[in-house]
Order: structure tokens, then C-alpha cells, then sequence
């Protein structure tokens, strides 16, 4: 397989500008909303997008992918971006004086090198979630986060920080509504049947780029790619401290058609300062089962969330069982469910941080919840104990 070009991964080579038509207004919303560009309508930027678009806050004014089939969708799929410029050069849409802000969608091994132009830039920035795919990729974006401006907003795509549900338990955590907590657990556990074979449309050059997914080169892995969402949870009810060393277990339990996934399940323990242990437990190809959510244990009590729910249990009534093999769970305090997607809170948040005027500034945290999620897998991969500074020192 040929090894992508930076370069033109980057710009798209030659091809610049692919569609240029004068920028759609949205009726009143076009003088006072905040101008955005979408770079990268693959999957996740289209899905993104079209909630950025939605937003009373924002308006769409370019959209750049370095693939014409994926501008194609994106001008298909993303309400009003068929009426705005395409681009295929991410440096064109970062040059233009009258885009406030960008969406960064592209392959994650890019999100360093795409977010560093961003901030040079002056945008605001949204960018999809991890940091990056390695150690040197995340150093070199908590570098760019450095230099960004303070009146500008550095977001990332780490929706369970802006959810109604996951702010509520961070209060009851802060409160003291749990007591004192030692011990908190992630579970990622979902997937379809393990897949057999894979039928691969692309080859040269951008082969990788294209299946970027598949590749921890270009992905990070499951963990990485995947996982990093619930380790940035455990981070966050750490107060926002990263773990100091990490061991666990992993394995692949089917074999990988294409791509280079070296593991399927992972049981990883993350130590932080004052005693406290945040354990990660994913699992892959489930058959359909889905089983995504953080358990906080506290002396008084525990808090599940997800993105669909919030639940508070503990020892309030008569809790006490009848006999030791009575398992009914008698402690459900409180419940409330989620609205709506909390992608939606996230988009919602950084259109109206910008119009406030009140920038957020979440460069840090994302990239040191993606360098949390690498030490766990070195962890995992070489089968011993990995602390933070090694991981640090490692490139």
C-alpha cells in the first residue's frame, strides 16, 4: 500500500476550488449568525454539519472535502450546502476573511496538522474528536492550542461535556450528592456480528486515506478512535486531571478482514491522583448489543449516565433486602432521560459561546483525554504497566 501524502491529503493537490456559487442567505439569520465552513463531509462531518446548519445561531458558507464524491454528498445531504462554495484545498476555505468558524471532520492522524491551521487562521474551531492518532500528533496540537487566540472558542467533539444529563451528575459529583468518590467505570460496549470480509473500492496512494478507520496508523485504534469518548468522561469527573499510569487487558476474539485492529475487548484501569481508579470496558462486535454508559461510586451513593439517561441510586428508605438472594435493585432515587441527541447541546454550545462572546477553551482537556486513551493502549499492546511520563517521553 502506498503511504499517503501529507501534502495532498492536506489540499487535495491541485484541484482548489471545485464549485464556486455565491453563499445562500438564510433569510434574516444571515447578518447576525456565525459564519462556518465544513472541512471534511465525510460521514461524521455531513452528520455534524447538518446539526451546525440547523442551528438558529449559524450559517453555512463553504463546505471542503479533497474527494469530489464526498462533496457531492455533502451538497446532497447538508441543509444549504448546495448553494455555497466547494472547495477541495482546506487552505482556501481558511483564508476566506468572512468564515468565522470550521468544523474539522477529516481523518483523525489530520486533526493536528488541520486544527494548528485553523488556529493560524483566527477561526473558531470545532474539532471532531480524538486529538490525534499518536503522541507527537497531540503534542503538536496542545502546541497550536497555545497560540490560539483567548477570544476564540476551541471546541471538540466530546458531546458528553454540553449534555443536560452528564452537567447534573458533575453537580451531584461537585455536591457532594455521592459522597466520596474512589472509583468510576466507562463501558463502551457495542457493535454488529464480527465482520468476515471486506470488499475494498480504493486503491494507490489514497487507499489508506480513504479506509483511514481501519488503521491505527491513521485512526488510533478502537481505543483511540472509539473509546476516547468515555475516557474523556473518567477524566473529567477527575476534575479535569489525567490519569498518572495505566495496565490492563486486551485481545482480538475474531479475525480482522482488512485493516490492522490488533484488539476487539479492552479491561483497562487508569489510576489518578488521591486514590482514585477509572476503569474502561469495551467491547466490539456484540451482536447488536449496546451497552454504553459511566457508573460513578461514591460512599453515598452512585451515578449512571449515558447519553439517553442520568441515574441517581443510594441508601434512601428501606433499602435492606429480606434475604441475601433477593437482587432486586431497591435504589433508584432519581431518573431523567435526554431530549434529543447530545451532538445537538454540543453544536448549540459553540454557536452561542461565540455569539456571547464567552470562548471556551477545550484544547487541553481533548488532547490530554487523547493521550490518556494512547497510554492505555501501549498499556494494553505491551502487556505491562505504562505511566504517564514514559508515555509522554515516548515521542
Amino acid at each position: 500500500m502506498s503511504t499517503i501524502s501529507r501534502r495532498d491529503a492536506l489540499t487535495g493537490g491541485a484541484g482548489g476550488l471545485l464549485l464556486v456559487k455565491p453563499a445562500t442567505a438564510f433569510g434574516s439569520q444571515a447578518n447576525s449568525a456565525v459564519s462556518f465552513g465544513v472541512i471534511g463531509t465525510g460521514g461524521r462531518g455531513r452528520y455534524v454539519g447538518t446539526f451546525m446548519a440547523q442551528d438558529k445561531n449559524a450559517r453555512l458558507a463553504a463546505i471542503c472535502d479533497k474527494f469530489p464524491d464526498r462533496i457531492d454528498l455533502g451538497k446532497t445531504e447538508i441543509p444549504g450546502a448546495s448553494g455555497v462554495p466547494a472547495y477541495r484545498d482546506l487552505n482556501q476555505i481558511l483564508a476566506k476573511p468572512d468564515i468565522d468558524a470550521v468544523l474539522i471532520a477529516t481523518p483523525v492522524y489530520l486533526h493536528p496538522e488541520h486544527f494548528e491551521l485553523a488556529v493560524q487562521s483566527g477561526k473558531h474551531v470545532y474539532c471532531e474528536k480524538p486529538g490525534g492518532a499518536d503522541v507527537a500528533g497531540c503534542k503538536r496540537l496542545l502546541a497550536a492550542g497555545a497560540k490560539a487566540r483567548k477570544d476564540r472558542t476551541m471546541q471538540f467533539g466530546y458531546q458528553q461535556r454540553y449534555s443536560a444529563e452528564y452537567l447534573t451528575a458533575m453537580n451531584y459529583l461537585k455536591t457532594g450528592r455521592i459522597g466520596e468518590m474512589k472509583l468510576m467505570m466507562s463501558y463502551w460496549v457495542l457493535g454488529g456480528p464480527p465482520p468476515t470480509s471486506y470488499r475494498n473500492p480504493y486503491a494507490g496512494q489514497d487507499e489508506k486515506l480513504r479506509n483511514w478507520g481501519r488503521w491505527e496508523e491513521t485512526s488510533g485504534g478502537p481505543i483511540v478512535e472509539q473509546d476516547c469518548h468515555g475516557i474523556d468522561t473518567l477524566n473529567w469527573y477527575a476534575m479535569d486531571a489525567h490519569p498518572t499510569r495505566a495496565c490492563g487487558t486486551a485481545g482480538l476474539r475474531y479475525p480482522i478482514p482488512y485493516g490492522d485492529w490488533k484488539t476487539d475487548y479492552h479491561n483497562i484501569a487508569f489510576y489518578y491522583p488521591n486514590g482514585l481508579e477509572g476503569w474502561l470496558i469495551s467491547i466490539k462486535h456484540t451482536a447488536g448489543y449496546r451497552d454504553v454508559k459511566e457508573q460513578l461510586y461514591g460512599s453515598k451513593g452512585l451515578l449512571e449516565v449515558s447519553r439517553k439517561y442520568y441515574k441517581l441510586h443510594g441508601p434512601e428508605g428501606d433499602w435492606r433486602f429480606p434475604n441475601a438472594d433477593d437482587l432486586r435493585d431497591r435504589s433508584l432515587i432519581e431518573k431523567r432521560d435526554s431530549p434529543r441527541e447530545i451532538t445537538i447541546d454540543a453544536v448549540e454550545a459553540f454557536f452561542k459561546s461565540i455569539v456571547e462572546k464567552k470562548p471556551t477553551h477545550m484544547w487541553k482537556t481533548a488532547g490530554e483525554s487523547t493521550l490518556t486513551a494512547i497510554m492505555g493502549r501501549m498499556a494494553v499492546h505491551q502487556k505491562r504497566e505504562v505511566t504517564w511520563d514514559e508515555m509522554m517521553k515516548s515521542a
